[in-house]
């Protein structure tokens, strides 16, 4: 069956040709598609730090380890990466086109000096001598001094300078350092702006004075951010401190990628390449900014335009709640199904804090992987800690790019009380579970939420997800044996009702396809509906097609 599969990693990058899709879609709102243009960027570079670094790894084992679907090697897969990725590069170079060119009629311009009038480049000179020159740090390479350091996925001016004596040497000038702006606008003709790294670009005769500008580009390398934290762990930190170690060696990674926006001789790319230790085919030249967060500066700039936007959607107050009235007697009376983004997270955090103040309430265990930048969860959770509620939380350290987010939130738990432990050797808990835990007259009672979506209000806005909340004991019963698994750094091995990975997700799901199957070949109507955001589990895969096969009726929303 070898042939029904796809690679994990192109399968991916069709995915992201869907969101580029979105951008070139003219039915879609400008602001709107601005938005896509960037999305598809940001996806990708997130997709060269994890999922190409991984594969770069891969590729320094000796045993040359294949892909179990398409039996790729990793070069393979690298290989054909690069391939798909110049077809999608240059796509989106024009989708960046059309969109500026729309922008145009709605009078914004993103320009470079080759349009600006005589008053306007001298403005903009004067900008540059005042506001920004004094902030660089211009470097040199030579064979006194070496090439120097470039962080992840920052924008650098590079040229080839050349002295009185025709002898080259490489310039380069970091451009996004945060101490300026970059999104510049030109004042007397408003809605024109010029990027601030290509205003450095164009002034690097005033920052190398004495050299001759020969080339010159803007460049942006991607670096490699698959660390696994717990080869790396060192036994005499603890387990926090670790991790904020992981992060200072993840900014540290080799390159995986190398952008550029400009010509430049073979000869020194070949040098940049070499140093950095980049393959040729990582090396992508980019028509479109090597940044597209500017866009939603662009956004803001248009605002007072609707009809450039999609009409906003605000989550409604689910039916299933009375929020003039206590919560969790309510959901001691029947279950309650809160589905994002279409309802408001309000009442899960109202729980939360009603719990907190609760006199018959316990203790709360949770688990916290990606939460709001103010989160209403941590305040809810410290002040049940406050109040003397038992808290348990555990909090994955090792959320992807959240790590030190997590962190702070981690110390700041600690501080309330709160007890706090930090996941699974070896696994990453992505489950979304709380268990609130009520002592009353005729007993221990439970609260149980389990869902699919982060405990984050913000994403809650964004993402589809539902959150069942629920006073069934068994639930509550085996939620409470999860979380005393968990605290004793341990999976659990068996369940009755609920699908907990590693050791009771596969076999579960496998078992309720396997009963599908069986209604078909009895002549019943098996069907499977499964909504997820990635499948790549091979032996779950098969079992599909074997059910898809026997007659079994699957929808799938991916």
């Amino acid at each position: 069956m070898s042939e029904l599969y796809e690679n994990r990693e192109l399968s991916w990058l069709r995915f992201n040709e869907r969101v580029l899709e979105e951008a070139e879609d003219s039915r879609s709102p400008l602001c709107e598609r601005l938005s896509f243009v960037s999305i598809f960027q940001t996806n990708l570079d997130e997709f060269f730090m994890v999922r190409v670094g991984s594969l770069h790894d891969q590729m320094l084992l000796e045993d040359n380890p294949r892909e179990n679907k398409t039996n790729m090697t990793a070069e393979e897969q690298i290989d054909a990466i690069a391939d798909r990725v110049k077809v999608l590069s240059a796509r989106h170079d024009l989708a960046y086109r059309e969109l500026m060119a729309e922008l145009e009629k709605q009078g914004i311009r993103i320009i470079n000096f080759a349009k600006l009038d005589d008053k306007e480049a001298e403005y903009l000179k004067g900008y540059f001598d005042r506001e920004i020159l004094p902030l660089l740090s211009p470097m040199t390479v030579s064979k006194k001094q070496p090439f120097p350091f470039i962080k992840n996925n920052e924008i650098y001016a590079v040229s080839v300078l050349a002295n009185k004596n025709n002898k080259e040497r490489i310039g380069i000038i970091p451009c996004n350092d945060g101490m300026f702006r970059r999104l510049i606008e030109i004042p007397g003709s408003k809605g024109y702006y010029m990027l601030a790294e290509e205003l450095i670009l164009h002034c690097l005769p005033e920052v190398f004075t004495g050299y001759t500008v020969v080339s010159k580009s803007l460049v942006r390398i991607t670096r490699n951010a698959d660390i696994d934290a717990d080869k790396v762990y060192d036994e005499e930190l603890n387990y926090r401190d670790h991790m904020a170690e992981v992060i200072k060696q993840r900014r540290k990674l080799c390159p995986v990628r190398m952008e550029y926006t400009r010509d430049m001789d073979k000869k020194v790319l070949s040098r940049i390449r070499e140093h950095l230790n980049i393959s040729e085919n990582m090396m992508f030249k980019k028509g479109a900014p090597l940044d597209m967060s500017f866009v939603f500066d662009i956004q803001d700039a248009l605002r007072h335009k609707p009809e450039l936007f999609f009409e906003k959607r605000i989550p409604q107050k689910s039916v299933m709640f009375d929020e003039t009235k206590p919560l969790l007697p309510q959901i001691e009376e029947s279950d309650k199904l809160l589905s994002y983004p279409y309802e408001s997270i309000r009442p899960f955090l109202n729980m939360l804090t009603e719990a907190a103040n609760d006199p018959n309430v316990v203790s709360i265990k949770m688990t916290l992987y990606r939460l709001a930048k103010h989160s209403k969860v941590v305040e809810a959770l410290v002040e049940a800690a406050e109040n003397g509620k038992q808290v348990d939380v555990l909090v994955e350290l090792k959320a992807r790019f959240d790590e030190e987010n997590n962190i702070e939130w981690s110390r700041m738990l600690e501080k309330a009380g709160c007890h706090v432990i930090y996941g699974l050797e070896g696994i990453k808990v992505h489950s979304k579970l709380c268990l609130i835990t009520l002592r009353k007259d005729d007993g221990v009672k439970y609260i149980t939420q389990i869902g699919t979506g982060n405990y984050n209000e913000k994403t809650s806005r964004l993402y589809t997800d539902i959150s069942l909340l629920t006073a069934n004991e068994k639930i509550g019963a085996e939620a409470a044996k999860i979380f005393q698994k968990l605290s004793l750094n341990q999976v659990i091995k068996e369940t009755d009702i609920l699908m907990v990975a590693p050791k009771c997700l596969q076999n579960k799901v496998i078992d309720r396809i396997d009963r599908e199957i069986q209604i078909a070949k009895d002549g019943g109507d098996g069907y499977l509906g499964i909504k997820i955001n990635s499948l790549t589990d091979k032996k779950i895969i098969d079992k599909l097609i074997e059910a898809s096969m026997a007659g079994v009726k699957i929808e799938m929303v991916i």
